[in-house]
């Protein structure tokens, strides 16, 4: 089997998967209906993934990795942090929205704590980019001078709980429009400057 080859095949395992999980769940998913959806033998998949586990947290680390890239790409042409930090949100948050039935799966049947090694390291890595970005801005005079690291804890705790509420209560999803208002202006009226 050669590299292109072999890369199609795992991508047909992991569309496969995907349909499967979201379908059946992980507890009643199995390696032959993951199998039979990419139209593969058993053994196939097996020469791919050990078992059930391993797939599932690949497929985490892959979402994870699309959610990354796809972040970075649509912040490439962007200067302002301001908008850089809006822009984030956004596809944040619409990435949630679209992997609800893989998030809801993961979070029910395996728990929160499945994969939370690849789910620090994400975070981690996040919290610094944003990190950045505030800093960024606060040196530039975007933004009023604030514990950086504190406001990216922040920013990234809003999309943990947002994914959480995808999962345990999706009627009240925050609004993304809403949610980077209250980012950049908070919730205090703003005070009149008089003569």
């Amino acid at each position: 089997m050669n590299k292109r080859s072999g890369h199609e095949t795992k991508k047909r395992i992991i569309e496969a998967a995907i349909k499967v999980f979201s379908e059946y769940g992980y507890n009643g998913a199995t390696i032959r209906m993951i199998a039979k959806e990419a139209k593969l033998s058993v053994g196939c998949v097996y020469l791919y993934f050990k078992n059930k586990e391993e797939l599932s947290l690949y497929l985490l680390r892959e979402k994870m990795k699309e959610l990354q890239e796809r972040i970075r790409n649509n912040l490439k042409n962007l200067k302002s942090p301001d908008e850089i930090i809006k822009k984030y949100l956004t596809v944040a948050l619409q990435f949630a929205r679209e992997n609800r039935e893989l998030i809801i799966m993961q979070s029910k049947e395996q728990g929160f704590t499945f994969g939370i090694e690849i789910k620090r390291e994400f975070f981690m890595k996040e919290k610094a980019f944003l990190t950045g970005v505030i800093n960024e801005g606060i040196n530039s005079g975007i933004f009023r001078s604030c514990n950086s690291e504190e406001l990216s804890k922040l920013i990234m705790n809003i999309i943990r709980g947002y994914v959480l509420s995808v999962v345990v209560d999706q009627e009240n999803l925050i609004e993304t429009d809403a949610t980077i208002d209250f980012i950049f202006n908070g919730i205090l009226k703003k005070k009149e400057v008089k003569d």
